[in-house]
């Protein structure tokens, strides 16, 4: 005990003299014995205190403290120690502190127990953080243990609980942002929602509402309660807002209870006032409380609503008396304020809804007012406004605030009834209805669905819905309308009695009263109208007439007593002027007077005043009186579309007029009228097949338009038969015109449109191919041209037509002889001065004394194509005449001559010999021609083209600087670009020429002369592949106008057919056809002729080959007689020889032998060694070496097959032919010889098929064993390969075939026979010979079903293999139908005709 006290001494004396350290081990000490020893807890504590040993020292004070709980001075230890750390302990500070306190308190020591308090509070305002000061200041309030003891020292409760109230504020704000910001980013979250689940999370749970209470408790200033009441409330009604709606009932009572304090307060306050007034949810509005109106006007004076209310309150249609004064100074007050006017009070209102646009009460008010006003569509679009607030309100509150939205429905329907009707009469039905389902006597729903009734021309009903409201009302306004009805519905006398009972209850000075009674003055006027419809009645001015007077002396603003008193004047008082006077003033006082509008916008139509037409029916339209509403017998008035329509078809304004006219049609679709306009807007928009069907439908309803006597109706045909014209339907728009002038014959426009459609539909056969109907066409169109001249001899059209129609001919000249010369004399020689005719006549020597050469002169003839040049020529002459007046038409018209003039240059009479003058005279024409057309016009890219073609011969530089002026004013014509590169081309530019042609190409890829001219360079840089390429696709692109192209296609594909046979004939038949075309347009040489003839014999037609060849070769001997050339010998000489093998082929032997000998005496006199000499003399003997043979005369034909042998030196396949004709005559000697020449041909040529087949079938006749497996071993050989065509294969197949037949092996002859066709199958199963042979030997269907499809695939064009071939393929299946189509493919062989037996 005394080791003890000692250590206790020294550390006490160690503390003192400050050593620590000592301290603290003497105290260490003293625990070691005795732990519970209270003096050495706190010298240790303090030791380590200030050696900064801050957690030991609070675990030695809090030792302290356990073992004596009560003594002050552990605690005060702690107290400081924590206090050192700045703020680092402060929740074991808060415990520290209050105990301390609670000592001092025990020992009554205030002024050091509230130092402890101020000390911690301090240090927690100063290091904590919110919360922890928050937690601090919980020791000034009443529930702490203190709080009574230092009352009185320390704050009020209400100041502390208002600093707890701003920290929590603070806290919960920023809580709310954080938990958005981080739920925000989430995937698929959405902001509103997001927003209101964290507030309903953080404000349902907040302690805010109770810290405000406690400051309104607690607090003794009323200002700061007012405060906390604004806060308390605010927070209420935002946590009422997040709730969800099942959960709102018990807040909701919190914040209107709230509310209602501050309301009873007089507190100015806008949330409490709006919830109190907003959510009072009265049916009438005279169930508000007034005073409470009027003193939120006192209070709020600034608020939107608060205007809005003001100006109801002071306006008519209010439901309140105007506040009496109760004192002399308010009597004061009211005597010193102006009323407001009804002009600042509809501003005052309008400014406050704009204000206050979440307000239900104010949309309300702002309803009623403007249905007071009769501003139906203001009206219509605050009801629409206000359901919106009433649907967000309810959402938020969870009242439902049925009567509020029953009464912004009924504003809604009220105004939809008047607003644009009947366009919005189905969805006031349905409101209306709605409604009188939960209220059946609702007054305004009654009215509402009896004027729609009325306005549907369901007068009854309307009658009867009209009564039902008149039970709870004697309203003057419902008696007459119901009065009226019963007018609408025929019952006139009645309704007139009951009208002119309504007048007395009508007398007054207000607006209103004066409308009612001038509507009611001009509904009995209409009454005695429709009483009495005989012309005296109406004309008297004591009947109808006098009421509507009368009308208008109550009202000069009723705009139907105008209208009537218009058509008073117009049809009966027989005064248009005073009748067009009454239309416009009703038509400005109400757009919707549509009866008026129509007489107006007649009126205006009538002196072509379209402007005002427009805007008239405009007017109508947007009034929403012209469309039939859902339900409604009233019909929808169509004639304001109309008018518009035709009003935008005159400003060109299709897209427009298309919109109208069907709108027009909705209203009216059996209109003709209608139908005519749509269809003529389709036609100008490029529309065509929607104009086509709208013409068509007009043309249904010709006889339901109101021109009975069908002056108007021939106007669709008209049109229709424009259109089928713009989509080149030439022929039925040719019949179309023509039935058009049955109706009118004098009509000139349908005249012309005939005439051009004829020429454009010749020009349309010419691109087609059909040159004979392009000729019958142009000739019609001259007959036609010659009525027109007779109506109008000094139209531009007609004569560009004649002269088109002329130009044809030059198209199509084999069918120039069709040409109507002495019609066309006559056409040219009417009512015209001929010297017009003389123009350029120095030039083009075309003039006046042409005509003569249009007469029948048989005495100087001229060529049908030449003549049709010329006609043309002064056709365009005449029409430059025409047009002297119009400078485009003029530029023209010397366009179209340039082009005449062109054409007669290129079919100028190429026989005669003519000076470089004359033959340039045409060309020198055209130039002039386009230059005067540049003059007039120099903007115009195809005139500058023009120039450049025709000057291309003459000055290439011009030509130059023409075409890239054209592509200046327009580069992306092919037509120019390809032009260009044909002047390059010609040039020798070839690099130029291909920029020219690709970039032709490029911008248009279907031009087929850029393909052309690109072949054409291909050609002259020796490209032949290209070339035939490029010219095979400009065939395929082009039309059939062009001769160029079929000359180059042919001529590049017979050069072709000459290197790479084709495997199909078929192949040969496009440019066969191109060549046929090309002789019926233009005059073809003798050596396109040629080419013809030899493309026919490859395709079998060898009647037209030998009917051409020889007219040929009289040409040739003709022209060799005259001249004497070695070359036309030569190729007189080639076409007797082709002669003769046309003859051949058509079995005339006797011919063909006598040709062929011809074409040998020919070609005699020519150097050997040349080329074309031999092929001829090879052609010939072959042909003459056949005919012989086949005429029975062997000699010749075998002498003819050695000359052949000898100038071939040892062709093969004429040594066959040779051994075939030696074997056909029938000698040992003969037959020898025929064996040696095969067993020597075969030795030189050891793949030849046809020597070792001959060689084959003559040892089977020879029974010659050793020479039949020779031949079969070469042939197995042979069969195998590759090149062998169809007809090699055949023929080993057949040789092989027969030798198994006649020397089968040792598996027997039917074995040996089936082996070869099995053998033929495997080696070619896409060939039917194969299989043919094998259904021949087997009955199985199978093989001969192969042998047709094969068969098929190779038939052209997929392959060589002829009709006959197909035909046995046919006949092999054995079935009926395969017979059939074997008899129908080839009828001249037996085998189809016996499979079908």
């Amino acid at each position: 005990m005394s080791g003890t006290k000692a250590a206790l001494k020294a550390a006490r004396a160690a503390l003192d003299a400050h050593r620590y350290l000592d301290a603290a081990e003497q105290a260490n000490k003293v625990l070691a014995t005795d732990a519970h020893s209270y003096q050495a807890n706190i010298f240790l504590g303090l030791a380590l205190d200030k050696q900064d040993q801050n957690e030991a020292s609070e675990t030695a004070y809090k030792a302290a403290t356990k073992i004596k709980h009560k003594d002050k001075s552990a605690w005060q230890g702690l107290v400081t120690l924590y206090e050192k750390q700045a703020g680092k302990k402060l929740d074991e500070y808060h415990d520290a502190a209050i105990r301390l306190a609670e000592i001092f308190m025990e020992v009554d020591d205030k002024t050091r127990c509230q130092s402890v308090v101020d000390k911690y509070t301090l240090d927690a305002k100063n290091y904590g953080s919110r919360t922890q000061y928050k937690h601090s200041l919980d020791i000034l309030l009443p529930s702490s243990s203190i709080y009574d003891y230092l009352e009185g020292r320390i704050p009020q409760p209400a100041f502390t609980y208002s600093k707890i109230a701003d920290i929590a504020e603070a806290e919960e704000k920023e809580k709310i942002n954080t938990e958005i910001g981080q739920r925000r980013t989430r995937l698929g979250a959405k902001i509103d929602q997001v927003t209101s689940d964290v507030k309903l999370e953080i404000l349902e749970n907040s302690p805010l509402e109770d810290l405000y209470n406690s400051v309104i408790d607690w607090t003794h200033d009323d200002e700061v309660r007012r405060q906390y009441d604004e806060k308390l409330l605010q927070h209420a009604y935002e946590t009422l807002v997040v709730l969800p709606i099942p959960r709102k009932a018990a807040k909701r009572e919190q914040v209107q209870k709230l509310a209602a304090g501050l309301v009873i307060l007089g507190h100015p306050f806008l949330l409490a006032w709006r919830i109190k007034l907003e959510w009072n949810d009265v049916e009438e509005i005279n169930e508000l409380d007034p005073g409470l109106l009027r003193e939120f006007i006192e209070l709020f004076p600034d608020n939107g609503f608060c205007k809005v209310l003001r100006g109801y309150l002071e306006s008519d249609v209010s439901p309140f008396p105007n506040p009496v004064a109760t004192s002399d100074k308010e009597a004061e007050e009211d005597a010193d304020s102006d009323p407001i006017s009804a002009e600042d009070r509809l501003i005052l209102m309008s400014e406050g809804i704009e204000e206050s646009t979440s307000s239900i009460l104010a949309h309300r008010l702002m309803g009623q007012y403007y249905l007071h006003l009769e501003e139906h569509e203001s009206a219509a679009a605050i009801a629409r406004q206000g359901q919106d607030s009433i649907s967000r309100d309810s959402n938020m509150s969870g009242l439902s605030l049925r009567h509020s939205l029953d009464a912004m429905n009924v504003i809604l329907a009220t105004a939809l009834v008047q607003y644009q009707a009947p366009r919005h009469h189905p969805e006031a039905m349905e409101l209306f209805e709605s409604l009188l389902r939960r209220k059946p006597t609702e007054i305004s729903a009654l009215i509402g669905i009896g004027l729609i009734l009325e306005e549907q021309e369901n007068y009854a009903a309307a009658v009867d819905f009209l009564n039902r409201s008149l039970k709870r009302s004697s309203d003057p306004k419902i008696r007459a309308e119901a009065a009226w009805c019963k007018a609408l519905n025929g019952d006139n006398e009645i309704s007139l009695h009951e009208l002119e009972a309504c007048l007395p209850d009508m007398e007054g000075s207000d607006t209103r009263v004066k409308l009612l009674r001038s509507q009611t003055l001009y509904r009995i006027g209409m009454c005695i109208w429709h009483q009495d419809s005989s012309s005296k009645a109406r004309k008297s001015r004591d009947g109808a007439y006098a009421r509507f007077i009368a009308s208008l002396q109550a009202d000069l603003n009723f705009a139907p007593a105008y209208t009537s008193l218009g058509i008073y004047y117009a049809d009966y008082g027989k005064d248009r002027k005073r009748a067009r006077k009454c239309f416009q003033k009703a038509f400005e006082l109400s757009s919707s007077e549509v009866q008026a509008a129509e007489r107006l916008a007649q009126s205006f139509a009538s002196s072509s005043e379209w402007d005002f037409v427009e805007k008239v029916a405009q007017r109508v339209v947007e009034s929403g009186k012209v469309r039939q509403a859902p339900g409604s017998k009233k019909k929808a008035v169509s004639w304001p579309f109309a008018a518009l329509g035709v009003v935008q078809l005159n400003n060109q304004d299709y897209a427009k007029s298309i919109v109208s006219f069907q709108s027009a049609l909705k209203s009216s679709p059996t209109d003709y009228h209608c139908w005519v306009g749509l269809g003529e807007s389709y036609h100008n928009s490029g529309r065509y097949i929607a104009a086509t069907k709208a013409f068509e439908q007009a043309q249904k309803f010709e006889n339901t338009s109101k021109d009975e006597d069908g002056t108007h109706s021939w106007f669709s045909k008209y049109m229709l038969a424009n259109v089928r014209r713009e989509l080149g339907e030439y022929d039925t728009a040719v019949t179309g015109y023509q039935e058009v002038l049955a109706i009118r014959p004098t009509e000139f426009g349908a005249s012309i449109a005939l005439l051009q459609s004829l020429v454009e539909g010749a020009w349309h056969s010419v691109e087609l191919g059909f040159f004979g109907r392009a000729a019958d066409a142009a000739r019609e169109a001259i007959g036609i041209a010659q009525n027109v001249a007779k109506q109008r001899h000094d139209a531009f059209n007609l004569w560009k037509a004649v002269g088109d129609s002329c130009s044809i001919y030059t198209y199509v000249q084999a069918y120039a002889s069709l040409l109507p010369a002495p019609d066309l004399r006559s056409l040219l020689e009417s009512d015209i001065n001929l010297d017009v005719y003389d123009l350029l006549v120095d030039i083009d020597g075309i003039g006046k004394s042409s005509l003569q050469f249009l007469a029948n002169n048989s005495q100087d003839p001229i060529p049908s194509t030449i003549l049709s040049a010329r006609a043309a020529i002064l056709a365009q002459k005449r029409a430059i005449h025409a047009c002297a007046n119009d400078l485009h038409a003029r530029a023209v018209a010397w366009y179209n001559l340039g082009w005449t003039e062109h054409r007669a240059h290129i079919c100028k009479d190429e026989t005669k010999q003519l000076s470089k003058r004359k033959a340039q005279r045409y060309l020198k024409a055209s130039v002039q021609c386009f230059k005067r057309a540049i003059e007039l016009e120099a903007g115009n890219a195809e005139f500058w083209n023009s120039l450049g073609i025709v000057t291309t011969e003459l000055n290439p530089k011009v030509s130059q600087h023409s075409f890239v002026r054209s592509l200046y004013l327009n580069d992306k014509n092919a037509r120019v670009w390809a032009n260009l590169g044909t002047l390059y081309l010609i040039q020798e530019d070839y690099q130029l020429a291909n920029e020219a042609f690709t970039r032709a190409q490029s911008s248009d890829p279907d031009y087929a002369q850029a393909w052309l001219g690109q072949g054409l360079l291909a050609a002259q840089l020796a490209d032949a592949q290209e070339a035939r390429i490029l010219f095979t696709h400009a065939f395929e692109i082009a039309d059939s106008s062009s001769t160029l192209i079929k000359q180059q296609y042919a001529t590049s594909f017979f050069d072709h057919v000459l290197s790479c046979p084709p495997t199909s004939s078929t192949s040969v038949l496009q440019p066969l056809f191109a060549l046929h075309q090309l002789r019926s347009q233009i005059s073809v040489d003798l050596t396109l002729q040629h080419l013809s003839s030899l493309f026919a014999e490859r395709v079998g037609d060898f009647a037209e080959a030998a009917s051409t060849l020889d007219f040929i070769a009289s040409k040739l001997e003709a022209e060799y007689e005259t001249s004497e050339s070695p070359v036309t010998l030569m190729r007189f000489a080639q076409a007797k020889t082709d002669l003769a093998r046309a003859q051949l082929a058509e079995q005339d032997f006797e011919a063909a032998a006598e040709n062929a000998e011809t074409g040998l005496s020919l070609s005699d006199y020519e150097d050997p060694e040349n080329d074309v000499r031999q092929k001829i003399r090879l052609s010939a003997h072959m042909t003459a070496g056949l005919a012989y043979y086949h005429q029975g005369s062997m000699d010749p034909a075998i002498a003819m097959f050695r000359s052949a042998l000898e100038e071939t030196q040892g062709n093969p396949d004429i040594i066959c032919l040779l051994a075939q004709v030696l074997w056909a005559k029938g000698g040992d000697q003969e037959r020898d010889v025929a064996r040696e020449q095969l067993f020597d041909c075969v030795e030189n040529h050891p793949g030849h098929v046809d020597a070792i087949a001959l060689l084959g079938a003559i040892a089977v006749i020879d029974e010659d064993r050793d020479t039949i497996e020779a031949v079969t071993s070469d042939l197995q050989n042979l069969r195998s390969q590759d090149s062998l065509d169809l007809q090699q294969q055949s023929k080993i197949a057949q040789v092989l075939t027969a030798i198994a037949v006649l020397f089968p092996d040792e598996k027997g002859q039917g074995l040996s026979k089936l082996s070869e066709a099995t053998t033929a199958v495997m080696l070619a199963p896409s060939r039917p010979q194969g299989w043919s042979q094998l259904a021949d030997m087997s009955e199985e269907t199978y093989p001969a079903e192969m042998a047709v499809l094969t068969a098929i695939k190779a038939a052209p064009p997929g392959g060589s293999l002829d009709a006959s071939d197909l035909c046995k393929a046919y006949a092999g299946t054995g079935r009926l139908d395969d017979a059939q189509r074997a008899v129908m493919i080839a009828p001249s062989l037996a085998q189809g005709w016996e499979a079908l037996v």
